[in-house]
C-alpha cells in the first residue's frame, strides 16, 4: 500500500470495502460514535478486525475466533446491569469506550497498544465493578493511558 498524505489514500480505498458496506455498531451506539465508514484505518485488515471487535464475526481474518465477547454484547450487558436509571449516562460512555479500545486493538500487533490480554483485563474490570458506570470510567482511564503517546 502506498501512503499519500497521511491516510487519505487508505481511506479512499477502504471506504468502499464490503466490510464497511453496512454499519455494524449496535443501533443505540450509532449516534454516539463516528460512523465506521468514516474512520481512518491503517489497512483493510484493520477495518475487518475493528468489525470483529464490535460483532464477533471473523470475515476474511486469519487466526480469528468468532463469537463473544464482542463490544455490541458487552454494551448490552452493561446496560442490563446498570438498569434504566443509569442508561442515559452509561450508554454514551460505553459506546465511545468501544470505539477507543476497538480502533487500537484492531491495529497490527507491532503498532497497537491494546492487546487481547488487555481486553480480558478490561472485561474482568467491567464484570467486577459493582457499578457499571464506574467500571466503564475505570476502563476508559486505563485505555486512554495506554493509547496516549508518551
Amino acid at each position: 500500500m502506498f501512503r499519500v498524505s497521511g491516510i487519505v489514500l487508505a481511506t479512499a480505498l477502504f471506504a468502499s470495502s464490503p466490510v464497511l458496506a453496512a454499519e455494524f455498531v449496535r443501533d443505540d451506539c450509532r449516534s454516539l460514535v463516528q460512523p465506521s465508514s468514516g474512520l481512518r484505518y491503517d489497512s483493510a485488515e484493520h477495518a475487518r478486525w475493528y468489525k470483529r471487535f464490535w460483532t464477533g464475526t471473523c470475515e476474511d481474518l486469519k487466526f480469528c475466533f468468532s463469537g463473544s465477547p464482542n463490544w455490541n454484547d458487552i454494551v448490552g450487558k452493561l446496560l442490563v446491569k446498570g438498569g434504566p436509571s443509569e442508561r442515559a449516562a452509561l450508554l454514551p460512555k460505553a459506546c465511545r469506550l468501544g470505539q477507543l479500545i476497538g480502533l487500537d486493538w484492531a491495529r497490527e500487533k507491532k503498532i497497537k497498544h491494546i492487546h487481547t490480554a488487555d481486553l480480558k483485563v478490561f472485561n474482568t474490570m467491567l464484570e467486577a465493578a459493582g457499578d457499571p458506570l464506574r467500571g466503564v470510567e475505570q476502563v476508559e482511564a486505563k485505555a486512554k493511558a495506554m493509547v496516549t503517546p508518551r
